[in-house]
């Protein structure tokens, strides 16, 4: 019962780099780039890294890939907040490790205890691939999302982002960028 608190609250060694409770992750923008935000919510990233696991047995850069690709290429986990994580659910017997080449790369496989974990948690782990499977902000690829509206999303964010970013609006240009986005919400419910 104590590992189990420790998985949930991430209380071990001051497990709290792992993203998912004040630390950043990381999201791929239009560009590549990276910033911060949150994507699973405290411990989430533990149930979907175990429940992969336990879909098909991977090294961590597997895990990484994966995660990356289910969410359209706008989030990737850094190695940072993954290998941690994937050492405490094999010191919590979670998984287990063999070195599946001759590059010393771990293999992780979930154990009898990982597939029971997953079972007494099959709702929030349920929650949390249905939370990956919508990407980030709801506009995954399994969302239904066509690619060209997401790119346009991401345009029209970055658009926003680097105009605010250089000199203040003057009063009229606040009036002006306001209408923009009001014009377009309102275009948007007319579709």
């Amino acid at each position: 019962m104590r590992d189990f608190k420790r998985f949930l609250h991430g209380t071990q060694r001051g497990e709290h780099g792992d993203g998912l409770s004040g630390g950043r992750e990381h999201h791929a923008g239009p560009r590549g780039g990276r910033g911060g935000g949150r994507v699973f919510g405290h411990g989430g990233l533990r149930f979907v890294l175990l429940q992969l696991i336990a879909d098909k047995p991977s090294h961590g850069y597997e895990l990484i890939k994966a995660i990356e690709e289910r969410l359209g290429g706008r989030y990737s986990p850094s190695p940072g907040i993954v290998y941690p994580t994937l050492t405490l659910l094999e010191e919590l017997g979670y998984v287990s490790v063999d070195t599946a080449d001759g590059g010393g790369r771990k293999r992780y496989t979930v154990t009898d205890g990982g597939k029971d974990f997953l079972a007494a948690n099959r709702e929030t782990t349920d929650e949390m691939m249905a939370r990956m499977d919508g990407g980030v902000d709801g506009a995954g690829p399994r969302a239904g999302r066509p690619p060209q509206v997401i790119r346009a999303i991401e345009n029209l964010k970055l658009a926003m982002r680097m105009r605010l970013a250089r000199e203040p609006l003057t009063e009229q240009q606040a009036h002006e960028f306001a209408a923009v986005l009001d014009s377009a919400a309102q275009q948007l419910e007319r579709i």
